[in-house]
């Protein structure tokens, strides 16, 4: 049994805007578990940021739950962005 801590990583593509989660790892600290993951996950050069949270800190909704947290709310029509005009040079909305 591995007594470090189990860390959760993160990795921005250079095509992308936003981190996408690429696995776990065992680390001693923050540091070690980025380089780490450096070494790990991005071997053929594609990630331009890493982020490591261990995993004791990540927080997750119950299931049973998800029904009534995800519900589409259809009677708050504000919610859906029918009523917004964006312009053409907006990007990544």
């Amino acid at each position: 049994m591995n007594n470090e801590p189990l860390w959760e990583v993160f990795i921005r593509s250079k095509q992308g805007l936003d981190h996408k989660h690429v696995g776990s790892l065992h680390a001693a600290d923050a540091q070690t578990a980025i380089e780490n993951a450096r070494d790990v996950y991005t071997r053929r050069m594609e990630g331009v940021s890493i982020w490591v949270v261990e995993s004791k800190y990540i927080h997750a909704t119950n299931p049973d739950e998800s029904e009534s947290l995800f519900d589409p709310a259809n009677d708050k029509v504000y919610r859906h962005p029918t009523f917004y005009d964006l312009p053409d040079e907006l990007k990544y909305m």
